[in-house]
């Protein structure tokens, strides 16, 4: 069994329309990307006050994810999302990693 991981970015104000829209039409070859990359349940949520988004993803034991941010549909999506979301100065969105304090038994 892998791992769950959670992470925080950081939506632009006024864009969760956009962000949704996007992600409701996300590109296939992302997807598969993802998923050879081990990755599965990968879900975001928003928080309208905050206009954080919180994501979770299951992770495969032998994953590699690590090597998805250097593929180019990887970074195509990127910067198909730069104007809507804060990104750091490597033109890659603002991530946060979250440390998991409580999981119902």
């Amino acid at each position: 069994m892998g791992a769950r991981i959670a992470f925080r970015m950081v939506l632009n104000p006024g864009q969760a329309a956009e962000y949704k829209r996007r992600h409701d039409a996300i590109w296939p070859e992302l997807t598969t990307a993802l998923r050879k990359a081990g990755v599965s349940d990968y879900t975001i949520w928003l928080d309208p006050e905050t206009n954080h988004l919180f994501a979770t993803l299951l992770l495969a034991e032998d994953n590699s994810l690590a090597d998805v941010p250097k593929t180019e549909i990887n970074r195509r999506w990127w910067d198909f999302m730069a104007d809507i979301m804060a990104y750091d100065d490597n033109n890659q969105p603002v991530q946060a990693p979250l440390e998991k304090m409580f999981e119902m038994p």
